[in-house]
């Protein structure tokens, strides 16, 4: 099967993370990277504050192309300013599938003229602004198996849903879960002030270097739409704080039935890691926020963080930083590129499962 031919817009962190992970992936290739930043600075920023930086550092910018080589060599992404996704041709550019990577287009009007471009179908690397926005919520990992070919645009969620989701799937397989509250201990994002200045409401409108910023976040109310049997069971904040990179989850899970220890729950991500070690892994050594820094995997489990609350309740520690979640949209991309292929070559794809999954 050929690769799917990808078109990126929005060259931010996420975006950037992106294109490099597709270097190694030999199931994907970057044909296209739409952006309202000059080729200039969109490299110097590719190969200056971007992980992996050995991977990074082997990108050169010829005229308005990006060049590596990589699992596609050599590899040639076409650089071109736009702010919009109606001033991008995908298809003349020859893109299957684009990752809107902006954080700004949220709606289905909005993301729309991505496919009267000619893309086939368009990835978000956010949360939609309402389920009808979009055709489907995908959380690679946990709900990848509801992906349908018919789907035209589709919400990969955040770094923090997938994680969060991701945490509660292994937790749910093991143990009835009567309720979960999560704290999102989340680094501070491109959308935050350096200085107070006005902003969306009051706290956000704080200096982002400066304070912990208690926050609301969406991610809570998605889990119980990729895990139904958590729906309604799943509440939460978030807060944002004055570090770069390395985010945290602190969720405590109330059981239906008391006798769950902290060892028993380790255990289950213990063998979730060596189930999919690309989605999850465990950790035993007493890391900070600024050790997460480059984790591909969507959920990084602090096993010393794991404590028994009452006969019910058990609290654990989860990481994530956002290369685990750009991978994971590489992988939801690969899924759909495996998908169109079966039904361009007749074979039938309702009901089938996901080809990985955690224990």
């Amino acid at each position: 099967m050929r690769p799917t031919r990808i078109g990126v817009m929005g060259f931010g962190q996420i975006g950037r993370q992106v294109f490099l992970s597709s270097l190694n992936d030999p199931r994907a290739e970057v044909v296209a990277v739409s952006d309202v930043g000059e080729a200039e600075i969109l490299h110097y920023l590719l190969t200056r504050s971007t992980t992996p930086r050995d991977v990074a550092g082997a990108v050169s910018l010829q005229g308005n192309y990006l060049v590596a080589r990589g699992a596609q060599s050599p590899t040639r992404a076409r650089l071109l300013r736009a702010e919009t996704p109606s001033e991008v041709p995908w298809d003349v550019l020859g893109a299957d599938l684009v990752i809107d990577a902006t954080g700004r287009f949220r709606t289905r009007r909005q993301l729309a003229p991505h496919l009267e471009n000619g893309a086939r179908r368009v990835l978000v690397s956010t949360l939609p602004s309402a389920p009808d926005a979009v055709d489907r919520v995908v959380i690679y990992g946990v709900n990848h198996g509801d992906a349908r070919v018919s789907d035209a645009i589709v919400s990969a969620g955040s770094a923090s849903t997938a994680a969060t989701a991701l945490a509660l799937k292994v937790v749910t397989q093991a143990r009835r879960v009567a309720h979960a509250t999560v704290t999102s201990v989340h680094a501070y994002t491109s959308d935050q002030s350096l200085q107070d200045l006005v902003g969306a409401d009051y706290r956000r409108s704080r200096s982002g270097a400066e304070n912990i910023i208690p926050n609301d976040t969406p991610a809570v109310r998605w889990v119980g739409r990729v895990i139904p049997e958590l729906a309604g069971k799943v509440s939460g904040f978030a807060m944002n704080v004055p570090v770069p990179a390395g985010s945290l989850l602190d969720v405590t899970i109330s059981f239906r039935d008391s006798g769950t220890d902290a060892a028993t729950v380790n255990g289950w991500f213990v063998a979730a890691a060596r189930a999919s070690p690309a989605l999850v892994g465990v950790t035993a050594d007493p890391i900070v926020s600024s050790d997460v820094r480059g984790c591909p995997q969507s959920l990084l489990v602090d096993l010393q963080g794991t404590l028994r609350a009452g006969e019910r309740l058990v609290k654990l520690l989860a990481w994530h930083e956002t290369l685990g979640h750009a991978r994971r949209i590489l992988d939801l991309a690969a899924r759909y590129g495996e998908l169109d292929a079966k039904s361009e070559h007749g074979t039938p794809l309702w009901g089938q499962g996901a080809t990985e999954e955690t224990a």
